[in-house]
């Protein structure tokens, strides 16, 4: 259950830094703020769930960090048309096995 939680904080903050990102445009309409403040509120419940369900906090976090840094940069790339170079997704994979390396460790 653990797991899903996590799944859950990095599917919302996500979720919540896409409505920032359409929340700061000019003209934007004032709902977005509510999905900011609502996305940040549930990932932030999410992970608390799923560290009070005994996952490791530098696991947690690495995964937390990492996916959600993919995700937005993938989503951003699909709905706002925002740049992903090969480097980009270079930083992504470093990241992915950096976080690889922190879940390897911990269980040593």
């Amino acid at each position: 259950m653990t797991w899903l939680y996590l799944a859950g904080a990095i599917l919302t903050e996500v979720a919540a830094t896409l409505s920032l990102r359409m929340a700061a445009q000019p003209g934007a309409a004032k709902a977005w703020w509510a999905g900011v403040g609502t996305g940040y509120v549930a990932a932030f419940g999410f992970l608390t769930l799923a560290l009070s369900g005994g996952l490791a906090l530098g696991v947690a976090y690495g995964i937390w960090a990492a996916v959600g840094v993919a995700l937005t940069a993938l989503a951003s790339r699909v709905l706002f048309k925002e740049p992903l170079t090969k480097v980009m997704l270079l930083g992504i994979v470093l990241i992915a096995a950096g976080v690889l390396c922190i879940e390897l460790g911990a269980s040593h």
